[in-house]
Protein backbone atom coordinates (compact mmCIF):
# COMPACT_ATOMS: atom_id res chain seq x y z
CA UNK A 1 0.00 0.00 0.00
CA UNK A 2 2.69 1.97 0.73
CA UNK A 3 4.56 1.77 -2.43
CA UNK A 4 1.54 2.06 -4.33
CA UNK A 5 0.32 5.53 -2.58
CA UNK A 6 3.89 6.59 -3.37
CA UNK A 7 3.92 5.36 -7.12
CA UNK A 8 0.18 7.45 -7.06
CA UNK A 9 1.90 10.66 -5.45
CA UNK A 10 4.66 10.74 -8.13
CA UNK A 11 2.40 10.20 -11.10
CA UNK A 12 0.21 13.07 -9.48
CA UNK A 13 3.82 15.19 -9.50
CA UNK A 14 4.57 14.13 -12.61
CA UNK A 15 0.85 15.35 -14.35
CA UNK A 16 1.27 18.77 -11.81
CA UNK A 17 4.70 19.54 -13.28
CA UNK A 18 3.61 18.78 -17.06
CA UNK A 19 0.14 20.86 -16.57
CA UNK A 20 3.03 23.70 -15.25
CA UNK A 21 5.07 23.41 -17.93
CA UNK A 22 2.69 23.50 -20.04
CA UNK A 23 1.20 26.26 -19.33
CA UNK A 24 4.18 27.90 -19.21
CA UNK A 25 5.15 27.18 -23.09
CA UNK A 26 1.62 28.30 -23.53
CA UNK A 27 1.90 31.77 -21.67
CA UNK A 28 5.31 31.86 -23.37
CA UNK A 29 3.96 31.00 -26.97
CA UNK A 30 1.51 33.58 -26.09
CA UNK A 31 3.68 36.47 -25.54
CA UNK A 32 6.37 35.29 -27.93
CA UNK A 33 3.48 35.66 -30.82
CA UNK A 34 2.12 39.40 -29.46
CA UNK A 35 5.51 40.61 -29.70
CA UNK A 36 6.10 38.89 -33.35
CA UNK A 37 2.64 40.57 -34.56
CA UNK A 38 3.57 44.16 -32.79
CA UNK A 39 7.36 43.87 -34.57
CA UNK A 40 5.59 42.85 -38.07
CA UNK A 41 2.69 46.09 -37.24
CA UNK A 42 5.87 48.29 -35.86
CA UNK A 43 7.83 47.49 -39.34
CA UNK A 44 4.75 48.35 -41.58
CA UNK A 45 4.83 51.40 -39.65
CA UNK A 46 8.91 51.98 -40.15
CA UNK A 47 7.85 51.09 -44.23
CA UNK A 48 5.03 53.42 -44.06
CA UNK A 49 7.91 56.35 -42.67
CA UNK A 50 10.02 54.83 -45.33
CA UNK A 51 8.10 55.87 -48.20
CA UNK A 52 6.95 59.56 -47.59
CA UNK A 53 8.61 62.08 -49.61
CA UNK A 54 9.11 64.98 -48.40
CA UNK A 55 9.72 67.70 -50.38
CA UNK A 56 10.95 71.43 -49.43
CA UNK A 57 8.59 74.97 -50.85
CA UNK A 58 10.07 78.52 -50.86
CA UNK A 59 6.92 80.73 -51.31
CA UNK A 60 6.39 84.48 -50.92
CA UNK A 61 5.22 86.13 -47.33
CA UNK A 62 2.74 88.24 -48.96
CA UNK A 63 1.22 84.63 -49.65
CA UNK A 64 -0.40 83.72 -45.90
CA UNK A 65 -2.64 80.73 -46.94
CA UNK A 66 0.76 78.72 -48.00
CA UNK A 67 0.98 77.24 -44.24
CA UNK A 68 -2.82 76.33 -44.02
CA UNK A 69 -3.18 75.02 -47.10
CA UNK A 70 0.12 72.86 -46.68
CA UNK A 71 -0.73 72.01 -42.84
CA UNK A 72 -4.47 70.78 -44.14
CA UNK A 73 -2.25 68.83 -47.24
CA UNK A 74 0.06 67.28 -44.90
CA UNK A 75 -2.83 65.55 -42.66
CA UNK A 76 -4.66 63.99 -45.83
CA UNK A 77 -1.74 62.83 -47.34
CA UNK A 78 0.07 60.01 -45.61
CA UNK A 79 2.94 59.61 -47.64
CA UNK A 80 4.03 63.26 -48.60
CA UNK A 81 5.10 66.14 -46.13
CA UNK A 82 5.69 69.83 -47.78
CA UNK A 83 7.59 72.01 -45.53
CA UNK A 84 7.02 75.77 -46.37
CA UNK A 85 9.52 78.69 -45.82
CA UNK A 86 8.91 82.50 -46.39
CA UNK A 87 10.26 85.57 -48.31
CA UNK A 88 9.84 88.64 -49.34
CA UNK A 89 9.73 89.73 -52.62
CA UNK A 90 13.38 90.67 -53.03
CA UNK A 91 14.16 87.79 -50.17
CA UNK A 92 13.36 85.14 -51.88
CA UNK A 93 15.69 86.43 -55.24
CA UNK A 94 18.28 86.32 -53.20
CA UNK A 95 17.62 83.55 -51.56
CA UNK A 96 17.12 81.40 -54.45
CA UNK A 97 20.33 83.01 -56.37
CA UNK A 98 22.52 82.27 -53.67
CA UNK A 99 20.76 78.48 -53.40
CA UNK A 100 21.71 78.12 -56.76
CA UNK A 101 25.24 78.95 -56.22
CA UNK A 102 25.42 76.64 -53.64
CA UNK A 103 23.76 73.79 -55.27
CA UNK A 104 21.01 73.80 -52.40
CA UNK A 105 18.29 75.02 -53.98
CA UNK A 106 14.59 73.40 -52.42
CA UNK A 107 12.51 70.81 -54.44
CA UNK A 108 9.96 73.97 -55.48
CA UNK A 109 10.38 77.66 -55.60
CA UNK A 110 8.11 81.03 -56.29
CA UNK A 111 9.57 82.62 -59.21
CA UNK A 112 8.54 84.99 -61.67
CA UNK A 113 7.89 84.31 -65.61
CA UNK A 114 10.57 85.39 -68.45
CA UNK A 115 14.14 86.48 -67.82
CA UNK A 116 13.75 85.81 -63.75
CA UNK A 117 12.70 82.38 -64.47
CA UNK A 118 14.99 81.84 -67.29
CA UNK A 119 18.22 81.68 -65.39
CA UNK A 120 17.15 79.11 -63.91
CA UNK A 121 16.84 77.44 -67.44
CA UNK A 122 19.68 78.79 -68.76
CA UNK A 123 21.57 76.98 -65.81
CA UNK A 124 19.99 73.99 -66.23
CA UNK A 125 18.33 74.13 -62.37
CA UNK A 126 15.08 73.76 -63.25
CA UNK A 127 12.93 71.01 -64.68
CA UNK A 128 12.18 71.13 -68.22
CA UNK A 129 7.98 70.46 -68.31
CA UNK A 130 7.39 70.57 -71.77
CA UNK A 131 7.02 66.18 -71.82
CA UNK A 132 4.91 66.58 -68.65
CA UNK A 133 2.83 69.31 -69.25
CA UNK A 134 1.43 67.52 -72.86
CA UNK A 135 1.27 64.44 -70.72
CA UNK A 136 -0.91 66.36 -68.41
CA UNK A 137 -3.16 68.40 -71.11
CA UNK A 138 -1.40 71.86 -69.88
CA UNK A 139 -2.48 73.99 -72.63
CA UNK A 140 -6.36 72.94 -72.52
CA UNK A 141 -5.84 73.22 -68.76
CA UNK A 142 -3.82 76.83 -68.62
CA UNK A 143 -4.00 80.25 -69.61
CA UNK A 144 -2.42 80.80 -72.71
CA UNK A 145 -0.93 83.99 -71.65
CA UNK A 146 0.35 82.66 -68.15
CA UNK A 147 1.45 79.60 -70.16
CA UNK A 148 3.84 81.68 -72.56
CA UNK A 149 4.79 83.68 -69.97
CA UNK A 150 6.47 80.70 -67.84
CA UNK A 151 7.77 79.57 -71.46
CA UNK A 152 11.52 80.30 -72.07
CA UNK A 153 13.82 79.58 -74.85
CA UNK A 154 11.33 76.72 -76.09
CA UNK A 155 10.92 75.23 -71.87
CA UNK A 156 8.15 75.30 -69.70
CA UNK A 157 10.50 76.72 -67.00
CA UNK A 158 7.19 76.05 -64.68
CA UNK A 159 3.95 75.26 -63.33
CA UNK A 160 2.13 78.67 -63.72
CA UNK A 161 0.78 80.57 -60.50
CA UNK A 162 -0.70 83.47 -62.09
CA UNK A 163 -1.33 86.30 -64.55
CA UNK A 164 -1.35 89.32 -63.40
CA UNK A 165 -2.14 92.54 -65.17
CA UNK A 166 -1.13 96.13 -63.56
CA UNK A 167 -2.83 99.29 -63.67
CA UNK A 168 -3.00 102.56 -61.26
CA UNK A 169 -4.60 102.27 -58.24
CA UNK A 170 -6.41 105.30 -57.08
CA UNK A 171 -8.57 107.05 -53.99
CA UNK A 172 -11.84 107.81 -55.80
CA UNK A 173 -12.68 109.53 -52.93
CA UNK A 174 -9.93 112.23 -53.16
CA UNK A 175 -10.81 112.35 -56.85
CA UNK A 176 -14.25 112.87 -56.22
CA UNK A 177 -12.84 115.43 -53.57
CA UNK A 178 -11.00 117.79 -56.63
CA UNK A 179 -13.35 117.22 -59.36
CA UNK A 180 -11.26 114.93 -61.26
CA UNK A 181 -11.99 112.38 -63.79
CA UNK A 182 -10.13 109.46 -64.63
CA UNK A 183 -7.66 110.27 -67.21
CA UNK A 184 -7.92 108.85 -71.14
CA UNK A 185 -5.06 110.61 -72.60
CA UNK A 186 -1.70 111.21 -71.16
CA UNK A 187 -2.05 115.17 -71.24
CA UNK A 188 -5.06 114.26 -69.24
CA UNK A 189 -2.82 112.22 -67.02
CA UNK A 190 -0.66 115.16 -65.95
CA UNK A 191 -3.65 117.77 -65.69
CA UNK A 192 -4.37 115.18 -62.70
CA UNK A 193 -1.51 115.23 -61.27
CA UNK A 194 -0.80 119.27 -61.33
CA UNK A 195 -4.25 119.54 -59.28
CA UNK A 196 -3.29 117.13 -56.88
CA UNK A 197 -0.30 118.44 -55.93
CA UNK A 198 -1.45 121.75 -56.02
CA UNK A 199 -3.98 120.70 -53.20
CA UNK A 200 -1.19 119.49 -51.07
CA UNK A 201 -1.20 115.96 -52.31
CA UNK A 202 1.56 113.59 -53.63
CA UNK A 203 0.04 112.47 -56.81
CA UNK A 204 2.02 109.07 -57.32
CA UNK A 205 3.45 106.88 -54.74
CA UNK A 206 6.30 105.09 -56.10
CA UNK A 207 8.62 102.98 -53.92
CA UNK A 208 12.18 103.28 -55.68
CA UNK A 209 14.17 100.71 -53.25
CA UNK A 210 15.59 97.91 -55.34
CA UNK A 211 14.29 99.88 -58.80
CA UNK A 212 11.66 97.26 -59.49
CA UNK A 213 8.69 99.58 -58.77
CA UNK A 214 10.19 103.25 -60.20
CA UNK A 215 10.47 100.76 -63.45
CA UNK A 216 6.63 100.66 -63.53
CA UNK A 217 6.29 104.21 -64.52
CA UNK A 218 9.37 104.77 -66.78
CA UNK A 219 8.21 101.82 -69.06
CA UNK A 220 4.64 103.23 -69.45
CA UNK A 221 6.69 106.47 -70.10
CA UNK A 222 8.63 104.35 -72.78
CA UNK A 223 5.23 102.69 -74.40
CA UNK A 224 4.11 106.08 -74.45
CA UNK A 225 7.01 107.56 -76.61
CA UNK A 226 8.22 104.63 -78.64
CA UNK A 227 4.48 103.15 -79.19
CA UNK A 228 3.46 99.64 -78.50
CA UNK A 229 5.25 98.05 -82.00
CA UNK A 230 8.49 99.89 -81.31
CA UNK A 231 8.19 98.93 -77.25
CA UNK A 232 7.93 95.43 -77.95
CA UNK A 233 10.92 95.33 -80.68
CA UNK A 234 12.97 97.22 -78.29
CA UNK A 235 12.24 95.10 -75.42
CA UNK A 236 13.00 91.58 -78.00
CA UNK A 237 16.67 93.07 -78.45
CA UNK A 238 15.90 94.07 -82.26
CA UNK A 239 16.10 97.34 -81.35
CA UNK A 240 18.20 99.67 -80.31
CA UNK A 241 17.05 101.23 -76.79
CA UNK A 242 19.61 104.17 -77.68
CA UNK A 243 16.99 106.57 -79.42
CA UNK A 244 15.16 109.85 -79.17
CA UNK A 245 12.17 108.09 -77.44
CA UNK A 246 13.87 106.66 -74.49
CA UNK A 247 15.42 110.02 -74.29
CA UNK A 248 11.80 112.00 -74.20
CA UNK A 249 10.64 109.21 -71.61
CA UNK A 250 13.86 109.45 -69.24
CA UNK A 251 13.49 113.59 -69.31
CA UNK A 252 9.68 113.36 -68.38
CA UNK A 253 10.39 110.79 -65.51
CA UNK A 254 13.42 113.60 -63.98
CA UNK A 255 9.90 116.09 -64.99
CA UNK A 256 7.97 114.55 -62.85
CA UNK A 257 10.43 114.00 -59.77
CA UNK A 258 11.69 117.79 -60.03
CA UNK A 259 7.73 118.40 -59.47
CA UNK A 260 7.61 116.47 -56.58
CA UNK A 261 5.17 113.77 -58.25
CA UNK A 262 7.01 110.88 -56.58
CA UNK A 263 7.06 111.27 -52.42
CA UNK A 264 9.94 113.24 -51.58
CA UNK A 265 13.17 110.51 -50.95
CA UNK A 266 11.17 107.93 -52.80
CA UNK A 267 14.46 105.88 -54.23
CA UNK A 268 14.66 104.38 -50.50
CA UNK A 269 11.16 103.62 -50.08
CA UNK A 270 10.06 100.52 -49.88
CA UNK A 271 7.89 98.84 -53.05
CA UNK A 272 5.84 96.57 -50.57
CA UNK A 273 3.86 99.51 -48.79
CA UNK A 274 2.19 101.13 -51.77
CA UNK A 275 -1.34 100.66 -49.68
CA UNK A 276 -0.91 103.09 -46.53
CA UNK A 277 0.45 105.83 -48.38
CA UNK A 278 -2.99 105.77 -50.71
CA UNK A 279 -5.23 104.95 -47.53
CA UNK A 280 -4.04 107.64 -45.29
CA UNK A 281 -4.25 110.43 -48.04
CA UNK A 282 -0.68 110.99 -48.61
CA UNK A 283 -0.55 109.86 -52.29
CA UNK A 284 -3.82 109.70 -54.50
CA UNK A 285 -2.19 107.15 -56.86
CA UNK A 286 0.39 104.41 -57.53
CA UNK A 287 0.90 101.54 -60.11
CA UNK A 288 -0.18 97.78 -58.54
CA UNK A 289 -1.15 94.55 -60.10
CA UNK A 290 -4.87 93.04 -59.20
CA UNK A 291 -3.12 91.65 -56.07
CA UNK A 292 -4.00 95.09 -54.21
CA UNK A 293 -7.70 94.18 -53.71
CA UNK A 294 -7.20 91.77 -51.68
CA UNK A 295 -4.44 94.04 -49.33
CA UNK A 296 -7.76 96.50 -49.30
CA UNK A 297 -9.78 93.38 -47.89
CA UNK A 298 -6.95 92.14 -45.50
CA UNK A 299 -6.69 95.75 -43.93
CA UNK A 300 -10.28 96.27 -43.48
CA UNK A 301 -10.95 98.91 -45.50
CA UNK A 302 -13.39 100.13 -47.41
CA UNK A 303 -12.98 98.57 -51.06
CA UNK A 304 -15.74 101.44 -52.38
CA UNK A 305 -12.84 103.89 -52.13
CA UNK A 306 -10.57 102.12 -54.58
CA UNK A 307 -10.63 102.21 -58.53
CA UNK A 308 -8.25 101.12 -61.51
CA UNK A 309 -7.56 102.35 -64.51
CA UNK A 310 -5.03 101.73 -67.33
CA UNK A 311 -2.18 104.25 -67.44
CA UNK A 312 -3.29 106.17 -70.75
CA UNK A 313 0.41 105.84 -72.69
CA UNK A 314 -1.49 106.11 -76.25
CA UNK A 315 -2.90 104.15 -78.96
CA UNK A 316 -4.25 101.32 -76.95
CA UNK A 317 -3.32 102.34 -73.69
CA UNK A 318 -1.76 98.72 -73.06
CA UNK A 319 -1.45 97.31 -69.57
CA UNK A 320 1.75 95.71 -68.36
CA UNK A 321 1.51 92.00 -67.19
CA UNK A 322 3.66 89.23 -66.18
CA UNK A 323 3.11 86.21 -64.94
CA UNK A 324 4.14 83.82 -61.65
CA UNK A 325 5.10 80.15 -61.55
CA UNK A 326 6.48 77.65 -59.05
CA UNK A 327 9.64 76.20 -60.30
CA UNK A 328 11.27 72.23 -59.49
CA UNK A 329 14.67 71.67 -59.13
CA UNK A 330 16.16 69.94 -61.89
CA UNK A 331 17.86 67.32 -59.45
CA UNK A 332 14.43 66.20 -58.15
CA UNK A 333 13.54 62.41 -57.98
CA UNK A 334 10.59 61.21 -60.03
CA UNK A 335 8.80 61.00 -56.69
CA UNK A 336 10.01 64.56 -55.29
CA UNK A 337 8.55 65.96 -59.02
CA UNK A 338 5.00 63.89 -58.03
CA UNK A 339 4.51 65.19 -54.70
CA UNK A 340 5.76 68.88 -55.98
CA UNK A 341 3.16 68.66 -58.76
CA UNK A 342 0.46 67.13 -56.36
CA UNK A 343 0.74 69.42 -53.42
CA UNK A 344 0.60 72.53 -56.26
CA UNK A 345 -2.37 70.90 -58.27
CA UNK A 346 -4.00 70.29 -54.23
CA UNK A 347 -3.05 74.51 -53.39
CA UNK A 348 -5.04 75.79 -56.49
CA UNK A 349 -8.12 73.89 -56.20
CA UNK A 350 -8.49 75.53 -52.64
CA UNK A 351 -6.46 78.73 -52.29
CA UNK A 352 -10.09 80.26 -53.11
CA UNK A 353 -11.26 79.56 -49.86
CA UNK A 354 -8.58 82.07 -48.72
CA UNK A 355 -9.39 84.56 -50.90
CA UNK A 356 -8.43 87.47 -48.47
CA UNK A 357 -5.06 86.27 -49.09
CA UNK A 358 -5.04 85.55 -52.63
CA UNK A 359 -6.17 88.58 -55.05
CA UNK A 360 -5.10 86.78 -58.40
CA UNK A 361 -7.04 84.51 -60.57
CA UNK A 362 -5.76 81.95 -60.78
CA UNK A 363 -4.28 80.94 -64.43
CA UNK A 364 -6.23 78.56 -65.41
CA UNK A 365 -9.04 79.22 -68.55
CA UNK A 366 -12.55 80.23 -66.84
CA UNK A 367 -10.63 80.91 -63.49
CA UNK A 368 -13.57 82.34 -61.01
CA UNK A 369 -12.47 85.57 -59.82
CA UNK A 370 -11.97 86.50 -55.69
CA UNK A 371 -15.38 87.42 -54.06
CA UNK A 372 -15.89 91.66 -52.89
CA UNK A 373 -12.29 92.42 -55.15
CA UNK A 374 -13.81 94.25 -58.11
CA UNK A 375 -10.06 95.88 -59.55
CA UNK A 376 -9.25 92.04 -60.07
CA UNK A 377 -11.59 91.67 -62.55
CA UNK A 378 -11.68 95.10 -64.20
CA UNK A 379 -8.05 94.79 -64.91
CA UNK A 380 -7.95 91.29 -66.39
CA UNK A 381 -10.78 92.63 -68.93
CA UNK A 382 -9.07 96.11 -69.90
CA UNK A 383 -5.75 93.97 -70.35
CA UNK A 384 -7.72 91.84 -72.42
CA UNK A 385 -9.71 94.60 -74.57
CA UNK A 386 -6.27 96.67 -74.60
CA UNK A 387 -3.64 94.31 -74.84
CA UNK A 388 -0.41 94.00 -72.33
CA UNK A 389 3.16 93.90 -72.84
CA UNK A 390 5.46 91.83 -70.94
CA UNK A 391 6.80 94.23 -67.73
CA UNK A 392 10.44 95.26 -67.89
CA UNK A 393 12.16 93.47 -65.45
CA UNK A 394 10.76 90.09 -66.70
CA UNK A 395 11.72 90.76 -70.17
CA UNK A 396 15.09 92.23 -69.61
CA UNK A 397 17.65 89.52 -68.48
CA UNK A 398 18.77 90.65 -64.79
CA UNK A 399 22.11 92.62 -65.69
CA UNK A 400 20.00 94.44 -68.31
CA UNK A 401 17.58 95.05 -65.79
CA UNK A 402 20.03 96.22 -63.13
CA UNK A 403 21.76 98.57 -65.85
CA UNK A 404 18.00 100.52 -66.21
CA UNK A 405 17.34 100.69 -62.48
CA UNK A 406 20.59 102.45 -61.67
CA UNK A 407 20.08 104.58 -64.71
CA UNK A 408 16.34 105.67 -62.70
CA UNK A 409 18.55 105.96 -59.47
CA UNK A 410 21.13 108.13 -61.25
CA UNK A 411 18.75 110.90 -63.32
CA UNK A 412 16.42 111.24 -60.09
CA UNK A 413 19.59 111.98 -58.38
CA UNK A 414 21.09 114.61 -61.05
CA UNK A 415 23.39 112.14 -61.60
CA UNK A 416 23.29 111.16 -64.83
CA UNK A 417 21.27 113.28 -67.55
CA UNK A 418 18.47 111.26 -69.39
CA UNK A 419 20.34 111.62 -72.93
CA UNK A 420 22.96 108.71 -71.25
CA UNK A 421 20.13 106.22 -70.45
CA UNK A 422 19.54 104.49 -73.62
CA UNK A 423 23.18 104.35 -74.18
CA UNK A 424 24.14 102.61 -71.33
CA UNK A 425 20.99 100.13 -71.36
CA UNK A 426 21.86 99.29 -74.69
CA UNK A 427 25.47 98.74 -73.96
CA UNK A 428 24.44 96.12 -71.30
CA UNK A 429 22.19 94.64 -74.22
CA UNK A 430 24.91 94.36 -76.58
CA UNK A 431 27.27 92.85 -73.37
CA UNK A 432 24.33 90.53 -72.83
CA UNK A 433 24.21 89.14 -76.65
CA UNK A 434 27.61 89.07 -76.71
CA UNK A 435 27.83 86.70 -73.75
Amino acid sequence: MKVKRIMMLVAISLVFVSMIMGGCGNDSGTKNGSETKNEAEQGKKEDVVDKVTEVTFWGLSQQENYEPIAEAFNKEHDNIKVKISHYDTDGIKDACKVAASSKTLPNMWFNWGGSLGGFYVENNLTYNLNDYAEEHGWKEKFNESALNLCTYDGKISGYPSSYNVLGVFYRKDVFDKYGLEIPTTFEEFEAVCETLKDNGITPMYAGGLNGWHTMRYVELLIEHYAGSKKHDEMNLFNESYNNEEVTQAFEKYKEWVDKGYFPEGFLTLDANDTLMPLSNGECAMTIEGQWQDSNIVKNGLDMEQYGAFAFPAGETNRLSSFADMIQFNANNTEEELNACIEFIDYYFSHVLEYAENYGLPMPTKDSPMPQGQPNVENLIKQGEENGTFTITDQAFPTEVADVLFNCQDAIANGQMEPKDAGEDIQTAIESYINK
